[in-house]
Order: C-alpha cells, then structure tokens, then sequence
C-alpha cells in the first residue's frame, strides 16, 4: 500500500515537473519528500527513488538532506516560506537613469566605465543594460532592442521610397516595351 501511494505521489510530481517550471522550491517536492519521511525513508533513498522517477530534474542530494533536516526539527510545512528583506537583484531607479543618461551622453562607453564612474559591479550594469534599459551592443554603439514606432517610421520611409522608384522605373520599362 506505501509503495502504491508513494509511486502515485510520484506520478503526481512528475506530473507537476513539465515544462519550465522545474523549480524545487514549490510545494509538491516537499510534499513528497515529507510523505517518504513519514515513512522512515533515508535521504540517500529518497533521492534514489527522486531520481528514478524525475531523472534529471531531481533535487540534488543536499536539497533532501536540507529538507529532512527541517522534517526532523518538527517543520512539517510544505510551502516555502516569504524572504524577509531586499531582493538581490532590486533596481533603484536613479540608479537606472544615472545609466541611461551616461549611455546617451556617449554611446561607445563600455559597461566597465560605466561600472567605474558610478562604482556599481559590472554584472550589475549588465544587468540593468540589457533587461531593464532593453539596450544591445551593436558596432560598438549602445542601441536599443527594439524599436519605437518612430524609429520603425523611419526605417520605412526610404525603403517604401525605393520600392516607389523601382516599380516607377519598371513601369516605365513595360510601358516602353508594348
């Protein structure tokens, strides 16, 4: 009966695991791992019976043990609770601006200068650049990932007007020709 209810749960995980939203902090690994600790399982063998049912998505060795240690300590809690204080990526928005306005004052820079003339780190800048500012390095120029509509305007007048002047230029030709 354990081995029925504990493969269910397992099916029921594997279930949960599809696509992308692989993560182990979710309640049902928890689930899981508490249900195989209720029933005196070892974390080696939880991990074992993890890995022959979610393959490469398993939790890590580590993980279990973290967890068997909180089952142990009387947390019987699933859900994972909220982080107190900041979180690691927060972007203050003057320091966003401070940014975008030194990138436009020269669209050269480097994210190292930049990093250096406000002394943030440079995975930072990085970060703000090409997730927040949606900026893209392009022949050493800082330009944007997508444009606005009067950029894309402007990118269409010359081509419609070429196009204008080829079809102009062919009818001319098939005029000339009948």
């Amino acid at each position: 009966m354990c081995r029925i209810a504990s493969l269910f749960l397992l099916e029921n995980l594997k279930g949960s695991m599809s696509g992308h939203a692989r993560d182990f902090n979710n309640m049902r690994p928890r689930a899981v791992i508490k249900f195989l600790f209720l029933q005196g399982k070892a974390p080696k063998e939880i991990l074992a019976i993890l890995k022959e049912i979610l393959r490469e998505h398993a939790p890590s060795y580590a993980t279990v043990k973290n967890w068997m240690a909180q089952l142990k300590r009387g947390d019987f809690s699933t859900c994972v609770p909220p982080r107190l204080g900041r979180p690691k990526t927060m972007t203050i928005p003057e320091i966003l601006e401070q940014i975008h306005e030194v990138i436009l004052e020269d669209l050269r820079i480097s994210a190292k200068s930049i990093a250096e003339q406000l002394g943030i780190s440079r995975e930072r800048v990085r970060s703000i650049i090409h997730e927040d500012l949606d900026m893209r390095k392009l022949s050493a120029k800082w330009v944007p990932k997508r444009l606005n509509a009067d950029q894309k305007r402007q990118r269409c007048q010359p081509s419609e007007q070429l196009l204008d002047f080829f079809f102009g230029a062919i009818q001319m030709i098939s005029c000339r020709d009948w």
